[in-house]
C-alpha cells in the first residue's frame, strides 16, 4: 500500500481546503470528490471554482478527477480524506455537526484497511474521542486491526498565492506507524511537500489550533494598542513601522479578524480546556478584544461625522469590502457585518460593497436574509458618499487611482481607512483617517 500505485482515494468536502488538495492529488493519481452539496458538485463539473483557489479554468476536464454526491461512488476505497467545515455556533460552542456526518458517511463505505485522515480543525482529542468511535459504530470494523486513521491539519491561507498547499510544510499524525507510512507517502510523493512527523494525534490536533491562537492573541495585542493610540492621536502604522527596525519585533497588523480559522479556532482549545476544568483568561481576552473591533469601528466612524460636523439628514455611508479577508471570495464569518450592524443600529443605512460578491453564486442564507438589500454590486452606487469606510484590502482597491477614488466621494467627505490601503493617494475630501 505505501506506493499508492492503484490505490483508490476520495475527498470528503470540496471546500477551501479539500478542492485545492483534490487538484494536486489527481496530477498523479485517480481521485474522487465527494461533497453533499449537489450544487457544488454541478459547479465544479462545469468548471465553476466558488473558492477561486483553483488557477487552472480547465481543472474539470481533468480525466483523473471524478466528482460526485453518492456515497456509493466512494465505496470501498483505499483513502478516505475529510475536509469539512468545523464552525462555532452562536455561543461560541464548536459545531462538529459537518464531521460526525462525514465520519458516519465515510463508516458506512470503508472496506478493511483503508485509510481515513482527517483535515478539519478540531480541538485535542477530538479524533480519538469522537470520530474514530463514530467509525468503528457505523463500519462494525475496530481501529488498528482492521482499519487506520490519521490527522493531518489544513495549513490552506484563502486568497494567499505565495504561500500554497505545495511549499507549506505538511504535519501528519496516525493511528500507528503502518499508516503513519502510508500517509506520509502519500502527502510527500504525490505532492512533493515538506513533511513533519508529529508524535501523535493529539500533537497534530494542538499544533493546528495554537497557530491560530497565536495569530489571534498578536492580532488582539496589536488591535488594543490601537484602540489607546488613537486616543493619543498617534498613527499605529508609524509606531509598527519604528518598532519593526529591532530584529525580535514581530510585526502584526490591527483589523478584523473573521473566517473559520484565527476567529474560530481558539474557541476549540477553550471548550476542551472546559472539559479539564480549566478557565483560560489570555485566550479568552484576545477574543474578546478581536470580537468587538467591528463595533468598535463603527463607533469611531460616528465620532467622525459628529466631529467633522457632517449632521445632514439621510448620511450616506459606503463600506467598500466586507469578505472575511483580502482577495478572497469568502463572506462567511466576515467582522465587516458588524460594521454594517453597528451603524444600522445607530439609524444609518450603509450601502455595502465588495468586487467578490456575485448573487448568483452566493449561497450564504445570513447574507441573503440581512444584508441583500444594502449590497450593491455597482461600485458608482457609492458616488457622492459622506463617509467612505475601507474595511477590507482587497486588490482592486488597491489598484483604484485617485481619480477613481474622487469619483466616490466630495470635497466634505470623511475617507475612514482601516486597512490603509489609500495612503498614497491624493484624495479630494474633508478628511482621510488611516490607522
Amino acid at each position: 500500500m505505501k506506493t499508492l500505485i492503484g490505490n483508490k482515494v476520495a475527498v470528503i468536502g470540496l471546500g477551501y481546503v479539500g478542492l485545492p488538495l483534490l487538484y494536486h492529488l489527481s496530477k498523479k493519481i485517480e481521485v474522487y470528490g465527494y461533497d453533499i452539496n449537489l450544487n457544488t458538485i454541478n459547479s465544479l463539473k462545469n468548471g465553476i471554482d466558488n473558492t477561486k483557489e483553483i488557477d487552472d479554468p480547465k481543472f474539470h476536464k481533468n480525466k483523473k478527477i471524478k466528482f460526485t454526491n453518492q456515497l456509493n461512488d466512494i465505496k470501498n476505497f483505499d483513502i478516505y480524506i475529510i475536509a469539512v467545515p468545523t464552525p462555532v455556533d452562536d455561543h461560541n460552542v464548536p459545531d462538529l455537526s459537518a464531521l460526525k456526518n462525514a465520519s458516519s458517511m465515510v463508516g458506512s463505505v470503508i472496506k478493511k484497511n483503508s485509510i481515513v485522515i482527517y483535515e478539519s480543525t478540531v480541538y485535542p482529542g477530538c479524533t480519538e474521542e469522537i470520530c474514530i468511535p463514530i467509525l468503528e459504530t457505523v463500519s462494525k470494523l475496530k481501529i488498528n486491526k482492521d482499519f487506520y486513521c490519521g490527522y493531518s491539519p489544513e495549513r490552506i491561507n484563502p486568497g494567499d498565492k505565495i504561500h500554497t498547499l505545495l511549499n507549506t510544510t505538511k504535519i501528519i499524525s496516525a493511528s500507528n506507524l503502518k499508516a503513519l507510512n502510508t500517509i506520509k507517502c502519500l502527502y510527500s510523493k504525490i505532492l512533493g511537500i515538506p513533511i513533519f512527523q508529529a508524535s501523535s494525534i493529539k500533537v497534530a490536533e494542538a499544533a493546528k489550533v495554537i497557530e491560530n491562537v497565536q495569530r489571534d492573541l498578536n492580532i488582539a495585542l496589536i488591535n488594543e494598542l490601537s484602540i489607546l493610540f488613537t486616543k493619543m492621536d498617534i498613527k499605529t502604522s508609524d509606531v509598527l513601522n519604528a518598532a519593526s527596525t529591532k530584529w525580535n519585533f514581530i510585526k502584526f497588523n490591527p483589523g478584523l479578524v473573521g473566517g473559520h480559522c484565527i476567529g474560530v479556532d481558539p474557541y476549540y482549545l477553550t471548550y476542551k480546556a472546559d472539559m479539564l476544568k480549566y478557565n483560560p483568561q489570555v485566550i479568552l481576552s484576545g477574543r474578546r478584544i478581536n470580537d468587538n473591533m467591528g463595533r468598535y469601528y463603527a463607533k469611531e466612524s460616528i465620532k467622525l461625522l459628529l466631529k467633522y460636523k457632517i449632521n445632514k439628514k439621510n448620511i450616506k455611508i459606503g463600506i467598500l469590502g466586507f469578505t472575511f479577508k483580502e482577495n478572497c471570495p469568502d463572506f462567511r464569518n466576515s467582522r465587516v457585518f458588524d460594521i454594517y450592524d453597528e451603524l444600522k443600529n445607530h439609524g444609518f443605512n450603509p450601502i455595502l460593497y465588495d468586487p467578490y460578491y456575485d448573487k448568483t453564486q452566493t449561497n450564504n442564507s445570513v447574507i441573503k436574509k440581512n444584508y441583500q438589500k444594502a449590497i450593491t454590486e455597482d461600485l458608482k452606487k457609492l458616488s457622492n458618499s459622506d463617509l467612505i469606510l475601507v474595511a477590507v484590502k482587497h486588490n482592486k482597491f488597491n489598484r483604484m487611482t485617485s481619480k477613481s477614488i474622487n469619483e466616490l466621494i466630495h470635497k466634505n467627505s470623511i475617507v475612514y481607512d482601516i486597512k490603509n490601503t489609500w495612503t498614497n493617494k491624493k484624495l479630494n475630501c474633508k478628511k482621510y483617517i488611516s490607522i
